[in-house]
């Protein structure tokens, strides 16, 4: 079995969206090996100043969102009238397909805000259906307790872990992903098997990791060579996300909100918004 390496790591960097709200983000709207994802931008705040404003209604078309809340809440509204607030644990999904006009709030629990967004991309025999959403509050993320200090949530997609294979509740997406998340205290190990025609990455969102006698830490995106087998030890008390997933080998064009293969279909994206087009 050919063990993924550590091939390259992305430091994430402040940023901020929406209206005002503070984030560390990576992205990789043109990195091949990137694919299918797009972007990870982290939210973690214990001051309400940092996300107050949120996010106003905005569009989007030709990419998928995953919300993913370890502590606070996150709500949603969009045009099609679907209405969810996540809580510690849950996540949400949404498939912008050919438009949606959505908005999003957090909102802090017990003084904390942590979660993340994860941009995936669509290919584009996706990009212009019928905008799709789902919520999965935390009771229905599958999860191992590998022992009392290791654990693992999958959220999307398939996890062989020591032969047992976890499946997430979130199945349908654009190109088969699988997102998961591991928290370990220091020492414990993450021994999983991957789809070897998936391109993966981690992104490490507290403590430090060992892969192959290579290390991350918090902040920093890991890209992984490929291979089936990984094998990661928390060298610190930890918590990262797995991204796997199925490349797309297609032309990116970004624009703000709009992720489309040519310029031109960016140019029309903006004029199907400014004209109510985008949601017809």
């Amino acid at each position: 079995m050919a063990i993924r390496h550590i091939q390259h790591i992305l430091r994430s960097h402040p940023s901020s969206d929406g209206d005002g709200v503070k984030i560390q983000r990576v992205h990789g709207f043109d990195n091949a090996a990137f694919s299918p994802f797009l972007m990870v931008d982290e939210l973690k705040s214990d001051q309400a100043a940092d996300y107050i404003g949120g996010f106003p209604p905005h569009p989007h078309r030709g990419i998928e969102t995953l919300t993913y809340m370890l502590r606070g809440h996150f709500q949603h509204q969009d045009h099609l009238g679907n209405k969810g607030e996540l809580k510690d644990g849950g996540a949400q999904w949404m498939s912008a397909g050919k438009g949606v006009i959505h908005s999003e709030m957090p909102i802090m629990a017990d003084g904390q805000l942590h979660g993340f967004q994860i941009w995936i991309n669509l290919p584009a025999s996706k990009k212009m259906l019928p905008a799709q959403y789902h919520d999965f509050q935390s009771d229905v993320i599958t999860e191992k307790q590998l022992n009392e200090q290791n654990l693992i949530r999958v959220i999307a997609g398939d996890l062989t872990i020591d032969g047992d294979t976890l499946t997430g509740p979130l199945q349908e997406t654009g190109v088969p992903t699988t997102i998961a998340d591991w928290r370990a205290a220091a020492g414990e190990q993450l021994n999983s098997c991957l789809n070897p025609d998936f391109q993966a990455m981690l992104y490490v969102y507290q403590g430090a990791v060992s892969i192959e006698g290579r290390h991350a830490k918090a902040g920093e995106l890991v890209m992984l060579t490929a291979g089936e087998g990984l094998a990661i030890t928390a060298t610190e008390d930890t918590g990262l996300l797995l991204l796997s997933g199925t490349p797309i080998n297609e032309p990116v064009a970004h624009y703000g909100p709009f992720v489309m293969n040519t310029m031109e279909e960016i140019e029309q994206a903006i004029r199907d918004y400014q004209t109510g087009q985008l949601t017809d």
